[in-house]
């Protein structure tokens, strides 16, 4: 049993308790919620879509770690597959604010990682900051989402964001959760770089030409995925092991648990992630192994 939604339970109708429980205390669930879940809570909450996903918030702030802050934020979003996507911020102590994870980056790249290819709507507890407002920007569905806040009527992305900047204005017509696969291979004989590799191969860096993915395998055997995702605006930029952190965050699984990392990255390219990408690891877990491999462009 998933322990940390039971506070939240109590919050619930008496109907409608065991078809959440029965969703959200599953040992396979992993922050999303299918569209025929979403169908079911629904029904047993007799809210629309949109109130309902005000009323899912709290489970999925129950997913932020926030040791700085203090200051818990959940996310939600749609995918084109009608699937809803849980993300939440996550801080780190003992490094720079940014390597700091918000919650809007949290949800997206979550779907990202799990197969969406764009996004269609947010729904999140605090209006986004700037940085999350250009984040979502850059996504391959910035000019369609909307942003949705509790009581409030969802207003879309670039009424957040006016006269915005953006992919385009630097001739970039391919945005973020666009599929791509930029086809690198290398003859490594570690598992796991080569997982890396395949994250690598779907990351947005357009910018920089930094295609990087990130790897990440836990005591247990369980293995995620990041992929880098620049931004045009560079600053709000989310480097690939970021996104693999996220991965574990939503599985709630916690990283104590990890046992090692490896980073691909492209060998020579304007920028690099390899000494963010150790300083981090440091200290999360100074004892974690970590491999690295630069491709040849």
């Amino acid at each position: 049993m998933n322990q940390r939604f039971n506070e939240l339970y109590k919050d619930l109708s008496p109907s409608s308790v065991d078809t959440f429980k029965a969703i959200f205390d599953s040992a396979s669930f992993e922050g999303v919620i299918s569209p025929k879940q979403l169908q079911q809570l629904q029904e047993c909450t007799s809210l629309d879509e949109q109130a309902l996903k005000v009323a899912l918030l709290p489970f999925a702030a129950a997913y932020s770690v926030a040791p700085i802050s203090q200051f818990h934020v959940g996310a939600i979003v749609k995918g084109s597959s009608n699937a809803l996507y849980f993300g939440a911020n996550l801080e780190f102590a003992n490094v720079q604010l940014g390597q700091t994870v918000h919650a809007e980056q949290s949800a997206i790249s979550h779907a990202w990682m799990k197969g969406e290819e764009g996004i269609e709507d947010i729904t999140i507890n605090f209006s986004p900051c700037g940085h999350c407002r250009q984040f979502m920007n850059e996504l391959s569905s910035a000019e369609r989402i909307s942003v949705q806040l509790p009581a409030r009527d969802a207003k879309p992305l670039q009424e957040y964001l006016p006269e915005s900047f953006g992919p385009r204005d630097l001739g970039i017509e391919s945005g973020l959760m666009s599929a791509v696969n930029h086809q690198y291979v290398d003859a490594n004989d570690d598992a796991l770089l080569c997982e890396a590799i395949v994250a690598l191969n779907k990351s947005h860096a357009p910018y920089t030409k930094n295609y990087s993915g990130v790897a990440i395998e836990t005591i247990d055997g369980t293995k995620v995925h990041g992929s880098y995702a620049e931004n045009a605006a560079f600053n709000p930029s989310l480097p690939p092991l970021q996104v693999a952190l996220v991965q574990l965050q939503v599985r709630g699984i916690a990283f104590e648990q990890i046992k090692q990392i490896a980073l691909a990255e492209i060998n020579n390219a304007s920028m690099s992630h390899l000494a963010d990408t150790q300083n981090t690891i440091d200290a999360i877990n100074p004892d974690i192994a970590f491999t690295y491999v630069a491709l040849q462009a």
